[in-house]
């Protein structure tokens, strides 16, 4: 005995298979069975409706709002025409913009190096007083550091004591 109405015919084109536990698909509202119930198996043209995905503007990389039922598309497009915020000179902003001061030398840098003696500003390479022959003079002090020693050298150290002598001579080895 047959059973004609029991199960439902696939709506996919290329399928037409007889199902008796049909899917109906919750965008398009037709039956498939259950190797063409995705949007993608079928090529739903009503996925729009139910994809909650949030498109971004190629151009400005801003969210679009998109309303239920509205093709994302179009509302990209009519972003794009309308509201985006793109602009093509922001596009080309230099990263690599600290050059470095080293004669000869071509590169640039992110961000700034700058030397504590010389106070130019170098490459990764040559960031060091010897590798830029610095001529910024000796090791670097501080304000408050070269502040600490005067008031060292002026208030303990008596003037004719060799307690002067030697924060005179910490001063010229260290070109303060």
């Amino acid at each position: 005995m047959e059973f004609p109405d029991l199960g439902k015919h696939c709506s996919e084109k290329t399928c037409k298979q007889l199902d008796f536990l049909p899917l109906k698909c919750d965008a398009c509202k037709e039956v498939f069975c259950k190797d063409h119930i995705t949007y993608d198996q079928h090529k739903c043209t009503s996925s729009y409706k139910k994809d909650v995905q949030v498109p971004v503007c190629p151009l400005c990389n801003t969210p679009i709002p998109v309303r239920r039922g509205d093709m994302p598309d179009i509302v990209v497009g009519a972003h794009m025409d309308r509201d985006c915020k793109y602009d093509p000179t922001q596009q080309k902003q230099r990263i690599f913009t600290n050059k470095c001061l080293k004669e000869g030398c071509k590169r640039k840098e992110m961000m700034k190096l700058v030397c504590n003696q010389c106070h130019g500003n170098f490459c990764i390479k040559h960031r060091h007083p010897p590798d830029h022959d610095c001529k910024g003079g000796g090791h670097s002090i501080s304000k408050a550091g070269y502040a600490a020693i005067m008031r060292a050298s002026e208030s303990n150290f008596r003037p004719t004591g060799s307690n002067k002598m030697s924060a005179n001579w910490y001063l010229q080895r260290n070109r303060c």
